[in-house]
């Protein structure tokens, strides 16, 4: 079983950073482990009208690592990055894209947003976003708010894949 972070009863008396950020990682975490186990024809399987997979869940939450720590920190423009101009585009799996390529793009990801976020307060206004300014601790409501709905949705995507298995 994987450690809960924000179950740590450290966390629930640490200051609002230290909470803000166990409840990232651990939902950063979760959504990785969607992928545990299962094939990579699996990771791929089609199940509802959109594009999402759950491979693509993880591609799209890399996107949205991007988009939150990188392009609203830094100011640089998506095309810079690198990465789609819109979210639809980011559920669009390549032909070589594969469950441990696309994990480790992810832990990249989240590895760089931790260190560009380690300098900035909740309160620092980060301004590269299209929303224009917000301060950082919109940001990370904003990411649990994201990461939290991909999770529930890798949750019954995954239940669908392991059930057709049987």
């Amino acid at each position: 079983m994987r450690p809960n972070p924000s179950m740590d009863p450290a966390t629930f008396t640490a200051d609002m950073r230290t909470q803000f950020d166990a409840f990232l990682d651990e939902h950063r975490a979760d959504l990785q482990a969607c992928l545990d186990g299962l094939s990579e024809p699996e990771a791929r399987a089609s199940l509802v009208p959109s594009r999402t997979t759950l491979l693509g869940l993880l591609k799209h939450a890399t996107f949205v690592e991007k988009v939150w720590f990188d392009e609203a920190i830094t100011g640089r423009t998506r095309q810079e990055i690198g990465i789609p101009a819109t979210p639809d585009e980011s559920f669009t799996l390549e032909e070589d894209d594969t469950i441990a390529g696309l994990r480790a793009a992810y832990v990249q990801a989240c590895e760089d947003s931790r260190r560009r976020a380690a300098s900035l307060d909740l309160d620092d206004i980060v301004s590269g976003n299209r929303r224009g300014p917000l301060p950082l601790r919109w940001v990370y409501l904003h990411m649990l708010r994201e990461l939290a709905q991909h999770c529930g949705h890798a949750d019954i995507l995954r239940e669908q894949i392991l059930a057709a298995r049987s």
